[in-house]
């Protein structure tokens, strides 16, 4: 699979990315954002996949303020105490104001391409990416037209920056694959947001998986292959169905 590695200029610097795609093109293009570890080998092999189904992929590191950050070893990260706070650090510097502003920088990057056609593209996301991927559909709603989130977490909350209470600015269709037993996102969440999504018009699915938060990432230790395999086909779908 074609990989271009590249950087994507923004207002708070160069952020490192790579554009995964088929041979051919020109084709649609998607923003993959990683969950909190981050991008590393699982992800661009994910992205790889996600361009096999005839996609312009772009996976960018979301981290790129920290400089030449130390990756992190999921298996591990969240039992050991100064990984978990540098981890904590770092996701807390993700802000919905940072995230739109670098979706902007993304889009415009995309758009630039010529292996990229259309001037609206999909968002996907895992973990922490699974909400910036509805934060960045509900800030930048004029560029998505379809955005996905698995195991996302902090789409219901208690802030005024709570994803689910831009439903009434996102255009795009919606697709959320929850986790069982995630208190991340509850079953109460879920509730939540459906009303939300609802009461605005946008259209949207929210599907519970029967595995634990992080199924669908083969890196993180709650991986689930079932879970997993049946969210690509829904990925395949749902992109299928709403990006041409």
């Amino acid at each position: 699979m074609p990989t271009i590695t590249d950087h994507v200029t923004t207002t708070d610097g160069t952020c490192p990315v790579s554009l995964h795609t088929p041979d051919d093109g020109p084709w649609p293009g998607i923003v993959m954002y990683p969950d909190a570890g981050g991008v590393r080998p699982t992800f661009r092999a994910m992205a790889d996949r996600l361009a096999g189904d005839g996609y312009a992929v772009l996976l960018p590191d979301v981290y790129y303020r920290e400089g030449d950050w130390q990756p992190f070893t999921m298996a591990t990260v969240f039992g050991d105490a100064s990984e978990r706070q540098r981890l904590y650090g770092m996701i807390a510097k993700v802000t919905p104001d940072r995230m739109a502003g670098d979706a902007t920088a993304f889009f415009d990057y995309l758009a630039s391409r010529p292996e990229v056609t259309g001037d609206a593209f999909g968002t996907t996301g895992y973990c922490m990416g699974g909400r910036t991927s509805l934060v960045v559909a509900g800030r930048v709603p004029e560029r998505v037209a379809a955005a996905m989130s698995f195991h996302g977490g902090g789409l219901v909350a208690d802030e005024p920056t709570s994803p689910h209470l831009l439903a009434e600015q996102i255009r795009a269709a919606v697709y959320v694959g929850a986790a069982r037993q995630d208190k991340s996102f509850t079953t109460a969440d879920g509730e939540t947001l459906d009303k939300a999504l609802t009461a605005a018009g946008v259209e949207h699915t929210i599907e519970w998986y029967p595995a634990l938060h992080g199924f669908a990432v083969p890196d993180n230790a709650p991986y689930d292959e079932a879970a997993a395999d049946r969210h690509w086909a829904a990925t395949k779908s749902f992109f299928g169905a709403h990006l041409h």
